[in-house]
């Protein structure tokens, strides 16, 4: 993805003065209401993306946002990536600071796809077994996507484990096609 090392260099920069100042914990938080907020906004992520609208346009609209909201440090990204003009690398920056920041502290987030939510129940089971697997605090965020048919795709860190429907399915059908045996009747 595009910029994605510029916004890993600006978080990681960003954690460390939070770090100093002793605010990482609260930054987190604005990064997550950063992210969130640009998330849940199509007009809000064409604005930051278009060369069209003007810097100081952008500054305006997102100290309306975000300045009462989010500290003085977060503010301070804002302006920088203003000033720097890769303010179109904001939700990005505030996605790749949640995840280091997660990683030092010693957080790691299983993302379960399913075709269904999880019900409380299985989310809990799921959860007890994932804790045999990781040393660190896991908590589990789930994606439904109906494509899957059933099961479950689980991903922690860089380990997948597909008990899915759909894969299944393809390595069938990758079967079949390998067995080209047809009886002669």
């Amino acid at each position: 993805m595009k910029g994605t090392r510029a916004a890993l260099r600006y978080a990681k920069a960003l954690l460390n003065l939070a770090k100093e100042q002793g605010v990482h914990e609260e930054v987190n938080d604005n990064m997550l209401f950063i992210a969130n907020t640009i998330t849940e906004s199509k007009d809000l992520q064409i604005m930051l993306k278009s060369p069209i609208i003007k810097s100081e346009a952008k500054s305006k609209v997102l100290k309306a946002i975000f300045e009462t909201h989010v500290n003085e440090l977060s503010n301070g990204l804002i302006q920088l990536l203003i000033e720097n003009k890769r303010i179109e690398l904001l939700l990005l920056t505030a996605k790749e600071y949640t995840i280091i920041y997660d990683f030092l502290m010693g957080y790691e987030v299983a993302i379960v796809t399913s075709a269904i939510p999880l019900t409380p129940e299985l989310e809990k089971s799921i959860l007890e077994k994932i804790k045999t697997l990781s040393s660190k605090e896991v908590s589990i965020k789930n994606i439904i996507n109906p494509e899957i048919i059933g099961g479950f795709v689980l991903r922690l860190g860089d380990v997948q484990y597909d008990a899915s429907i759909l894969q299944r399915f393809q390595t069938l059908k990758r079967d079949f096609k390998k067995n080209l045996y047809l009886p002669n009747y």
